[in-house]
C-alpha cells in the first residue's frame, strides 16, 4: 500500500521543476495562441478549430526521423504523450502527494511545441495521489481516448500502443528514481518505486512488461528500429532489430 501525507499543489507546480522540462508543466502563461484542448485532439472526428493536433504531431515526428511509414510516427508521437503525461502524474505524486485534475477538457496541447512548452493546465485542482486515482487521471482519462484515437487513424496494434503506456510509466519512474536517488530523498524515490509496481498491476497495463526493480522489459515494440538509423531501444523485446520485413510483428 502506497501511504501519502504531503502538502496541497502549489498553483505553478514549482517542485516538479528541478526534475527537468519533461516533468514541468505550464499552469500560466501559456495560453498566447488558441491551442487545442486534448479532449478535442481525442476527437473523432477530429474538433479542434485548427484542425487535427494529433495528426499534425504524427506528422511532424514522421518527417524529423523521416519514418518509412506513418504507423511508425503514431506510435512514437503516442508514447511520447504519454511519457508527458506519466511523468507529470507520477513527480507530482512522490513529491506532493496529491496530483493535478488532468482532465482532457483543462489541457491544452501544442502539438508544434516541446517539453515543458507542448502542454498548458488551465487550472490546477488537487486529487489524492493513490494508484486508482493516478489510474483514473492518467489510463481513463488520456491513455484510452489517445489510443482509440490512434487506432482510428493509422494501422497500429493496440498491444504495441498499451506496451509504449508500460513503457512511459517505467520509463518516468526510472527518471524520477534516478533524481530522488542522488539528492538523497530515499523516500521519493520508494514511493514513486511504489506506485510505480501499483500502477503496472491494471488490467490495460498488466503484461505490457516485467518491472524489476526500476528495470522494465516489455512484450512488444514501438516500432523505432524501423526508422533509418533506429535500433532498439533500452526495455524492448528484441535484442537486436528484426529483419526489414514489410510489416514486421507490431503487437
Amino acid at each position: 500500500m502506497v501511504l501519502l501525507l504531503f502538502v496541497d499543489l502549489d498553483p505553478d507546480l514549482a517542485a516538479l521543476r528541478p526534475l527537468g522540462g519533461f516533468f514541468v508543466l505550464r499552469t500560466t502563461g501559456a495560453a498566447l495562441q488558441p491551442l487545442a484542448t486534448l479532449a478535442q485532439a481525442y476527437a473523432e472526428p477530429p474538433s479542434a478549430p485548427q484542425g487535427n493536433p494529433l495528426g499534425f504531431r504524427v506528422r511532424k515526428v514522421a518527417n524529423a526521423l523521416r519514418a518509412p511509414e506513418l504507423r511508425i510516427a503514431a506510435s512514437v508521437a503516442q508514447q511520447g504523450l504519454a511519457a508527458r503525461l506519466w511523468s507529470v502524474t507520477l513527480g507530482c505524486a512522490a513529491l506532493y502527494g496529491s496530483v493535478p485534475d488532468l482532465d482532457p477538457r483543462l489541457l491544452h496541447w501544442d502539438p508544434d511545441g516541446s517539453a515543458p512548452d507542448d502542454l498548458w493546465l488551465t487550472e490546477v485542482r488537487s486529487l489524492p495521489a493513490d494508484p486508482a486515482t493516478l489510474a483514473d487521471v492518467v489510463v481513463h482519462g488520456h491513455l484510452q481516448p489517445l489510443t482509440a484515437a490512434v487506432r482510428a487513424r493509422y494501422p497500429v496494434a493496440e498491444g504495441l500502443l498499451w506496451g509504449n503506456a508500460g513503457s512511459a510509466l517505467a520509463g518516468a519512474a526510472r527518471q524520477l528514481d534516478q533524481w530522488a536517488r542522488t539528492g538523497g530523498r530515499t523516500q521519493t524515490a520508494a514511493r514513486a518505486r511504489a506506485l510505480t509496481a501499483e500502477l503496472l498491476g491494471h488490467p490495460l497495463l498488466a503484461g505490457t512488461g516485467t518491472l524489476t526493480g526500476t528495470a522494465f522489459r516489455r512484450r512488444s515494440c514501438c516500432l523505432y528500429y524501423r526508422v533509418p538509423g533506429g535500433g532498439v531501444c533500452g526495455d524492448c523485446c528484441f535484442t537486436r532489430p528484426p529483419r526489414s520485413s514489410p510489416r514486421a510483428p507490431s503487437g
